[in-house]
């Protein structure tokens, strides 16, 4: 069989799991797009008589989406940037170096991944509310560092067990001390693992709720997943048009850059698995 027809035989058979995962998000889009008029009617109809698409202009400044957005932008870069800076070295240190209790600790990242954070959140909530951060983005940014800097330096040790020790140590011969290695010859080595891990941590952090559920109290403050809570729990009316316009720009941007590299997270994931 032609690579062209496995191609289609193996789309028609994930047609189904497709369809699936894209009704949610053509829910959204119609009922964004429909007059406020239309979307309770019975029969319930996909294609509205007039594409309003100045729901979403109306949604933005309505609810101040502009805010969280950057707010769920500063949070979550900010996140990944500090989970990296800690993840690097500990993940290096993991695949390079043996040390007492390597395997144990090891075990310990994985057991960490286990952990909701819906179970620690009383005691991250008084740890934040003594550090006087609560309701601060500098808050939040600790909690999302820390609940995913395990996953981070599993992910990164795996990769860097497969970079050849030898390129180092020719560095080390040329001169370059261990700083200097790490980081002109190492890491540039590592960019696919490194790219991997920061998308993966910022969808964590991104689509996060609980922490951010607990620890933010102002609308100035809230991220996105907060805010569009907000207009469902909080609203004696919902405006599900602005609802849905809201969840709509808010997944879509995280869907695309999950599509986009799920090629390279399942490279990520599998290499240190297999020699």
């Amino acid at each position: 069989m032609s690579r062209v027809k496995k191609s289609i035989l193996y789309w028609l058979i994930l047609s189904p799991l497709l369809v699936v995962i894209l009704f949610p998000y053509a829910v959204m889009l119609s009922t964004a797009l429909k007059p406020r008029s239309e979307i309770f009617v019975f029969d319930p109809v996909w294609w509205p008589s007039t594409l309003m698409w100045s729901n979403f202009v109306d949604m933005w400044h309505a609810v101040g989406f502009g805010q969280a957005l950057k707010n769920s932008l500063i949070v979550s870069l900010t996140s990944v940037a500090v989970c990296l800076l800690v993840a690097i070295p500990a993940g290096y240190a993991t695949a390079r170096f043996e040390f007492k209790g390597q395997p144990a600790y090891r075990q310990f990242l994985l057991i960490t991944q286990m952990l909701s954070p819906i179970v620690l959140v009383i005691g991250i909530f008084r740890m934040m509310a003594a550090l006087g951060v609560v309701d601060q983005p500098l808050g939040l940014i600790l909690a999302y560092a820390a609940f995913n800097m395990a996953f981070a330096t599993w992910m990164l040790q795996s990769y860097f067990a497969t970079i050849p020790k030898e390129l180092e140590e020719a560095a080390w011969i040329d001169g370059a001390g261990w700083l200097q290695s790490l980081f002109q010859v190492f890491l540039p080595m590592a960019l696919p693992a490194l790219a991997v891990t920061a998308i993966l941590t910022f969808i964590n952090t991104w689509n996060e709720f609980v922490l951010a559920f607990s620890l933010l109290r102002s609308q100035d403050s809230y991220t996105l997943t907060i805010k569009i809570y907000s207009l469902v729990g909080a609203a004696y009316k919902i405006n599900w048009d602005h609802v849905m316009a809201a969840t709509l720009l808010a997944t879509v941007p995280v869907a695309i850059v999950f599509a986009w590299m799920q090629r390279y997270m399942v490279k990520g994931l599998s290499l240190g698995g297999v020699k």
